[in-house]
């Protein structure tokens, strides 16, 4: 069809634009006006009518042009490519003569489409565009103007290569013609057009295109012309682009970086606080870029001060978090999930995201508290001299009016505690006797911040109980107001408090237990006093609690106080309810602390867990049928729950595990096709092979080539930490069911040796997830690894080398064993790293593996015979000393 041939009727013009009005209105369901614009999507030529909506309804207001267009820019997201090229050509001669619409806002939407539509297209079939583009940037007539920055800027943004590529029709790329252009617009005399021209070119610094390096010097007269512009949100992009260079290409910046710190320290005090937070990041980009740190220390006197000053709460902030001062006042409503939740990863060292400040957005006092932060990991103990006068000054007003002071100066403080603490740690007691008062002043907002900063110096505190007189008392006295103020009536303080507290237990461990009546009774009482918010962190502190003092937790007097209040709770919440989520994480910590002694709980968690994972098996695959909606979380969740049990309960489980459905659950887990479910389950089929590997059985096959499809290639490449857990329960069946794994180690080794032999950029534990497993397949069935010893013993044994000394490692060398009594000669060729992965052993606990290592060596030393001595010969003198001292060689 062609595009002048399409002609709209005005019947249907008539009844989508009563639609798109009616989607403007609050009292109309929305829902059904949703359904019958969906229906409308049905007619091949309902673009069409968007389009000419958008681009040519009269007496139709903008608001509803507006709704057209944006609609039309969603549709042609999904379905531009699918489209015929005669609707294709309408929609574009339409938007273009609209790009200097005289309604701002029409003219806004307008360049969203244009922008969907170039991208859609890949900036390849419509160099027209470009053609008009040049036109309204040439034209001096401000909207035309406006309407083509506002494109190319939506452009740039989203897909900035677009735009540095050959395009059919055009002599030249569209960035060689666009960019001088941008740059003559920073000296426009709109702010508006000097905004979207520098916002535009900005999209490039990361690409740095040829067409900008030339013009770099250009760029950077433009940037540091308009440093001081009327306009705040220009300044603010001025700080950005300046932020950007820094981080990708510093070198520009070197010549000019005293004039570029002066400045960003002149920025950082702008009255508009966008354009200071926008500046405050240059100080944690320098120290992150590793630049030469002379370059900023001459300034750090002004920086600390102007740092410490952004610290301060703004007024709006203080009218926002003091006004939860009542605990029984309403939660605010916010969709939070768990912080501490992490899926089982075996072998891995979990690192959670650190929120440390209780300040949940983004602001100017909290990007100064991160660049003071890191300007002390820089220069350490060196900022002292200038902070702590600063600091010191701010603690010892003891007015009311001052207490914004004393509160930014405990921020500073828990700021510079890990960078500066050689420093700080011969006044710690008096640091500490300073904040502990703190915790009873009566703003809540100093007393939350002084939690943060005591949970700060948790591990110092933790420290002294060992190395000085008085570090008993001082940990006592810490634990005791933090405890406290787990009960204020402020909700913030609550949070801060839980949180300092769950850092000290982390950092406290077998320290906790002769206290741990005292601490259980505090964590349950505010239990019963928490709302739903703060709730969900004080599981995350009893499940740290539990994780930190294991089983000291199994005694009947604590879990009468601990247990009963968290099953009511576990009882009262429905199938459907997140706040399951951090409940369910915190039984897995205490019912791996517990181990056999969580029995008496154990059946009605474990039935909730089938139950819940059925429940949403069923919802994902009949909405209708689960009376709840889908939400994988929970089987996530609940599967890592039922890990945590086969863990802590090992064999005990087994009673539990025959009477009911959960290998076919776990089966369906297995092949599920969100990686953080598959995860999760193949984590808990490592678990129950360790804890009743018999019940495997009848579905083991299934399993195993379903673990076995995760470590190929692609997968394992696409989801590392599935490819992880399948690996190690491949090992753990293995070492369990001996012979019956055998129809799948060929399989497995094949897709193994790749994952030993590229480490380059590889995950550190699925390389020694995957060398365990190797050994433990070549320690049960050595008949069919053996053969293939030539394939990947120095890969193999290099990641032995870096293994721990674990039960792990000495199934793998058993398997090594094994191997070479059936295959010496595959190993020959590999006898240096097969020596260093057995001289990275710092002591083999198993009299027998040492046995059979020396067997190992021995043997090599008669086999190779005469050539014994060149082979040695080949290893590292400590190395050589150390396998002929121990193995008598």
């Amino acid at each position: 069809m062609a595009s002048h041939g399409w002609q709209p009727q005005e019947e249907g013009v008539k009844e989508i634009c009563g639609l798109l009005h009616e989607s403007k209105v609050p009292s109309v369901d929305q829902s059904l006006v949703l359904q019958q614009l969906q229906r409308c999507n049905r007619f091949p030529d309902f673009n069409n009518y968007l389009t000419f909506i958008l681009c040519r309804a009269e007496g139709q207001s903008a608001e509803v042009k507006q709704a057209a267009g944006l609609m039309l820019k969603n549709n042609l997201k999904s379905g531009y490519q699918l489209m015929p090229v005669g609707y294709q050509q309408y929609i574009k001669a339409e938007l273009m003569p609209c790009l200097g619409a005289s309604d701002r806002q029409v003219r806004a939407t307008v360049a969203i489409v244009i922008s969907a539509v170039v991208q859609q297209g890949n900036g390849q079939d419509w160099p027209e565009i470009f053609q008009a583009f040049v036109q309204c940037l040439d034209s001096n007539d401000y909207n035309h103007m406006e309407g083509a920055l506002d494109s190319l800027f939506k452009i740039c943004e989203d897909k900035p290569e677009v735009l540095d590529q050959d395009v059919p029709g055009l002599s030249q790329r569209p960035i060689n013609v666009f960019l001088p252009r941008l740059l003559q617009f920073f000296a426009s005399p709109h702010a508006a057009l000097r905004r979207l021209a520098l916002s535009a070119v900005n999209q490039f610094i990361v690409l740095l295109p040829p067409a900008l390096f030339v013009n770099m010097d250009t760029y950077l007269q433009g940037l540091f012309s308009l440093a001081n512009d009327s306009a705040a949100e220009v300044r603010k992009l001025v700080c950005a682009g300046l932020v950007q260079l820094l981080e990708v290409q510093p070198s520009y910046l070197q010549p000019h970086m005293r004039n570029v710190i002066e400045y960003m320290l002149q920025a950082n005090c702008d009255t508009d606080e966008d354009v200071a937070l926008e500046s405050c990041e240059f100080w944690s980009t320098f120290c992150e870029g590793h630049l030469p740190q002379e370059i900023l220390r001459e300034f750090l006197p002004r920086l600390i001060s102007v740092l410490l000053n952004n610290m301060v709460y703004a007024e709006d902030d203080e009218a926002l978090l003091e006004a939860e001062d009542d605990d029984n006042a309403p939660d605010r409503e916010q969709d939070i999930k768990p912080r501490f939740h992490h899926s089982r990863i075996h072998g891995a060292d979990g690192a959670e995201e650190d929120e440390d400040d209780i300040i949940n957005s983004w602001n100017l006092r909290k990007c100064s508290a991160a660049g003071l932060d890191i300007l002390s990991t820089v220069f350490g103990d060196e900022i002292l001299p200038i902070l702590m006068p600063l600091v010191q000054v701010r603690l010892s007003t003891t007015t009311d009016a001052a207490w914004k002071e004393r509160e930014a100066a405990v921020l500073a403080l828990g700021a510079v505690a890990e960078g500066c603490i050689s420093g700080l740690l011969p006044h710690l007691s008096q640091i500490v006797a300073f904040l502990v008062p703190l915790l009873e002043d009566k703003r809540s907002l100093v007393r939350s911040i002084t939690c943060w900063t005591l949970s700060r110096y948790s591990k110092w505190i933790v420290q002294a109980i060992a190395e000085v007189t008085e570090g008993q008392v001082q940990f006592d006295t810490v634990l005791t107001v933090l405890l406290r103020r787990i009960l204020d009536s402020n909700k913030r303080v609550q949070e801060a408090a839980c949180s300092a507290f769950a850092t000290l237990e982390e950092e406290a461990a077998e320290e906790l237990a002769p206290r741990l009546e005292l601490i259980l009774q505090h964590l349950m009482y505010a239990f019963g006093k928490y709302q739903r918010r703060n709730l969900r962190i004080l599981y995350d502190a009893i499940g740290t609690l539990a994780d930190a003092v294991g089983n000291e937790l199994n005694n009947a007097k604590y879990l009468e106080i601990l247990m009963p209040p968290l099953i009511t709770k576990w009882q009262q919440l429905p199938d459907s309810d997140k706040d399951l989520f951090p409940l369910l994480e915190c039984f897995t910590s205490i019912a791996q602390a517990l181990g056999p002694g969580f029995t008496q709980y154990a059946e009605p968690v474990f039935v909730r867990c089938i139950s819940l994972i059925h429940t949403h098996e069923v919802a994902k695959a009949d909405p209708g049928r689960a009376g709840v909606s889908y939400d994988k979380e929970f089987i996530v969740c609940s599967l890592d729950l039922l890990s945590g049990l086969a863990e802590g309960l090992g064999s005990s489980i087994e009673s539990l595990v025959s009477r009911s459905d959960l290998f076919d659950l776990l089966l369906l887990c297995c092949a599920d096709e969100a990686p953080d479910i598959r995860q999760s389950a193949l984590a808990l089929l490592g678990d129950l092979a360790k804890a009743c590997a018999v019940h495997l059985q009848p579905r083991l096959a299934d399993f195993l080539n379903l673990a076995a499809k995760q470590l190929q290639g692609h997968e394992a490449k696409e989801n590392v930490s599935v490819a992880n857990n399948a690996c190690w329960a491949i090992g753990e069946v293995a070492v369990k069911v001996k012979q019956d794994i055998a129809p799948i180690v060929v399989n497995v080794i094949s897709c193994l040796v790749p994952i030993l032999s590229n480490t380059e950029g590889l995950n550190k534990s699925l390389l020694e997830n995957s060398a365990i497993t190797l050994g433990r397949l070549g320690w049960v069935c050595p008949e069919l690894v053996a053969p293939h010893m030539d394939h990947f013993m120095e890969p193999w044994c290099y990641a032995l080398r870096t293994i721990r000394d674990d039960i792990e490692k000495e199934d793998a060398f058993r398997g090594l064993c094994a191997m070479v009594r059936l295959n010496p000669g595959g190993a020959v060729n590999a006898f240096v790293p097969m020596c260093e992965a057995i001289g990275s052993w710092h002591e083999i606990r198993s009299a027998e593996l040492r046995t059979e290592i020396a067997q190992v060596l021995h043997g090599y030393k008669q086999m190779l015979g005469g050539s014994w001595e060149r082979y040695l010969g080949a290893l590292d003198i400590q190395l050589h000393e150390k396998l002929v001292t121990k193995y008598g060689l």
